[in-house]
Order: structure tokens, then C-alpha cells, then sequence
């Protein structure tokens, strides 16, 4: 790893898929939310070692297959190793079985569930198209429709929520350097401080608010002229014979994990 590399650490790339073909791409957008609801019930309710690694083993076949380079992964910040390791060494400090290892056992596992969460929304994101949501949401929401509940609308929402949040990082980020280039007086006293980011604050938040404001005024102004937000959840995608078989794969594989902690695991702890 060169210098430039070191000192340009990657970002988070979320909701945005990465370019590719393959059996994971193409998969319905609902086959895919109804994983990430199946195994978000099943963690928790069984957090244990045995579901946690049958879930760390679907991640990662699932980016095997989807060919995600190691370049969409972000960089770990060292303020967050140094993190680990601090509630490492506290969470020891709780002592417990086996062989007062019982806290460090702990924290491990609950640190395992964060990373695969993570991981699995990120295959979400990662192979997933943005456009494609909000057409799922509806059709699994259909059902719910019999109690007057408003999917159609909650379906829109949520599309046009995914689809601003990767502009206003952007945007963001922007106003954040040139927030840099501007000149600066050091303040000499503490007082002068405090003001100057106060400033500084209110300065940022009046130009993230007018950005958003004209953001949103262009997204519906692009709506109004594709023919309204009933085009947003209407997609002619449905699931097919991949999706039926990536479910019995991922229930076949949670469930022996489930199994293996019910009985193995259990039985030694």
C-alpha cells in the first residue's frame, strides 16, 4: 500500500451497485428484502455462534458470486481498532465462563452480529438497483392493503429517500471543502472560538437546508414530467425460479446453523 493510498482512506459506498451480472444481481429486489427481514429475525432471536456464521458464510458466497471487488469495501478508521479494543479489554474485565473468558466472549460475538448485519445490508446495496425497491415494497406490501394501510405511498417515499440520500452526501460534502477553502482568522481568545463555530454551524446547516429545498424542487419537477409518483412503484420485475431456490437455499443454510447452535453449541455452553 502506498502513501497516497494510506492517506486517502476508502468511503462508504452504499446504495449504489456495483457494475456486473450475476445471479445476485439479478435477483428480485423482494426475494432479497425478504432475506435481510428473515435473518434480522433469526439473529434476534438466536444471536448465537451457529446462526452468526451460517449468515457470515451466505455474505460471503453471496460476494463471491456478485464478484464485489475489495475496492467497494471502506477503510477502518484507527479510531475505531483502538474502539475494539478498549471494549475488549473492558468487556474481560467482567470475567465469567469459561475460564473468565466469558466477557471477552461476549463482546466478541456481539461484534461478529454488527459485521454481519452490515455485511448483509451492503450485498443489499451492492447489487441491488436503487429504482427497484420501491416496486418491491409494494408488491410484498399488497396483503397489507386489505387494512387500509398505504403502501403505495410508503413505497414512494421510501424510493425517493434512497434516491436523495446518496445526493446529499455529495452535495455535502462539497459545502464541506469549500467550507475549507475559505480564509480563516485565528481566534485569539476562547470566546472567539466558540462564536466562530458557531458561525460556522449555522453557516452550514442555512446551506444544507437550501441545497435539499432546491434538490427536492428538481426531484419533482423530474417526477411531475415522467407522469407522477405512481411510476416510482410500478416495475413489471417479479420473482422467478432463482429467487424460489436463493429462499431454500438461505433457509437451508440458517436452519442447520440454528440446528448446530440448538444442539452442539448449547450443549457445551
Amino acid at each position: 500500500m502506498t502513501k497516497a493510498q494510506r492517506r486517502n482512506p476508502r468511503p462508504v459506498v452504499l446504495l449504489r451497485p456495483v457494475p456486473g451480472d450475476s445471479a445476485v444481481h439479478r435477483l428480485w429486489a423482494g426475494t432479497k428484502l425478504l432475506v435481510v427481514f428473515g435473518i434480522s429475525v433469526l439473529l434476534t432471536f438466536y444471536p448465537g455462534w451457529g446462526p452468526i456464521g451460517a449468515v457470515a458464510l451466505l455474505v460471503f458466497t453471496a460476494a463471491r458470486v456478485a464478484r464485489i471487488p475489495r475496492g467497494a469495501l471502506p477503510s477502518v478508521p484507527r479510531w475505531l481498532w483502538v474502539l475494539l479494543v478498549v471494549g475488549g479489554a473492558t468487556a474481560a474485565m467482567a470475567g465469567g465462563e469459561p475460564a473468565g473468558l466469558g466477557g471477552v466472549l461476549y463482546f466478541l460475538r456481539i461484534t461478529a452480529l454488527s459485521i454481519v448485519l452490515l455485511g448483509l445490508g451492503a450485498m443489499v446495496s451492492w447489487t441491488t438497483n436503487v429504482a427497484e425497491i420501491a416496486p418491491a415494497v409494494t408488491t410484498l406490501g399488497r396483503p397489507l392493503r386489505l387494512l387500509r394501510i398505504p403502501v403505495d405511498e410508503w413505497a414512494v417515499a421510501l424510493a425517493l429517500a434512497l434516491r436523495a440520500f446518496p445526493m446529499l452526501i455529495d452535495e455535502f460534502r462539497v459545502l464541506y471543502a469549500a467550507r475549507g477553502l475559505r480564509p480563516r482568522v485565528r481566534p485569539r481568545t476562547r470566546r472567539e472560538r466558540r462564536r466562530r463555530w458557531a458561525r460556522e454551524a449555522i453557516d452550514l446547516i442555512t446551506a444544507a437546508i437550501t441545497v435539499t429545498l432546491r434538490r427536492a424542487d428538481e426531484m419533482g419537477d423530474a417526477i411531475t414530467a415522467r407522469g407522477g409518483v405512481g411510476q416510482i412503484s410500478a416495475s413489471p420485475a417479479r420473482p422467478r425460479f432463482g429467487d424460489a431456490l436463493a429462499l431454500v437455499l438461505v433457509v437451508v443454510i440458517c436452519g442447520a446453523g440454528l440446528a448446530l447452535e440448538l444442539t452442539v453449541l448449547s450443549s457445551r455452553g
